[in-house]
């Protein structure tokens, strides 16, 4: 079960230490994360095995690359993505080394479909972007504390520029365990959005990645007119914690095994995320 953690804004010592990781392209052998890859649910000496095997077992998409490698040099490949969540998985259930090639290589040649089978997922009262009738819905399943998430950012708002008409964006809330502040981020950023200003502060948490400090999350309240008073309560307060965790679900429910995780229509996308490799992806849609 996921371990979730709740910070207040009471909460001023836990809070004020920032926890983020700064995984970039060059440092995949001492990454502590990756692009796609979920590590809830896997700790400790599990952990550490599966973080082993991914650095040194080969992606079999042919790239030569070890499979961490790959996920950070080619985040859109489906070949590393699965096999990185076969790897968390078995290890997380207690599989040895042997056990887990056996299935990885079980599933090589096997990767998922650029799209997926089409899933439910709701998306009334969430924040979103684009026309409430447009015929392509893009939902976005992220992380405020996720560098990937942040990197995300331009590609989603370009996505939507190119089809003002037929695509609306939709956000919903899937903080990491690993991620301190992701939890805190998230609530504060529903408790903007119940003062119309949700995209604002939006765009202020990812413009000013990493830095989620109690302290600049005020700024940033203050900064784009919220009430003071009642955003420090119902963040205070928890208000919007059950949204959050339902969310969470929602999302592993869907699959969603990491952030960013994309839904077209409803069908999950497995690739990189970006302008040129989604737009025949949404034509075919319209059509």
């Amino acid at each position: 079960m996921r371990i979730r953690r709740f910070k207040t804004l009471f909460y001023p010592a836990a809070l004020a230490l920032a926890i983020v990781c700064v995984a970039q392209e060059g440092d995949w052998r001492t990454a502590p994360e990756y692009p796609g890859v979920d590590w809830h649910g896997i700790k400790g000496a599990h952990k550490d095995a599966a973080m082993k095997f991914i650095r040194t077992e080969k992606c079999t998409c042919g790239c030569n690359m070890a499979i961490a490698e790959c996920r950070m040099k080619d985040p859109g490949c489906s070949y590393s993505r699965k096999e990185a969540s076969i790897a968390m998985k078995d290890f997380g259930d207690g599989k040895g080394v042997e056990e887990v090639k056996a299935d990885v290589k079980k599933a090589a040649g096997e990767p998922p479909p650029v799209l997926e089978d089409p899933v439910k997922i709701s998306t009334a009262g969430d924040p979103s972007k684009g026309p409430d009738n447009a015929r392509v819905t893009i939902v976005e399943f992220s992380d405020f504390q996720c560098p990937f998430c942040s990197k995300a950012v331009a590609e989603a708002n370009n996505v939507v520029k190119a089809f003002p008409k037929d695509v609306r964006l939709v956000f919903k809330q899937f903080p990491l365990d690993f991620h301190e502040q992701a939890e805190f981020a998230a609530e504060a950023a529903l408790a903007a959005q119940a003062q119309g200003k949700f995209w604002e502060m939006h765009d202020k948490m990812y413009a000013g990645f990493p830095d989620l400090r109690t302290n600049t999350i005020l700024r940033y309240a203050k900064e784009i007119g919220l009430d003071l008073n009642r955003f420090t309560s119902e963040v205070g307060s928890h208000k919007y914690r059950t949204r959050v965790m339902a969310e969470e679900k929602e999302g592993e429910n869907a699959g969603v095994g990491g952030t960013p995780t994309f839904f077209l229509n409803g069908r999950k996308y497995n690739g990189i995320f970006d302008l040129a490799a989604v737009s025949p992806l949404i034509r075919k849609e319209l059509k």
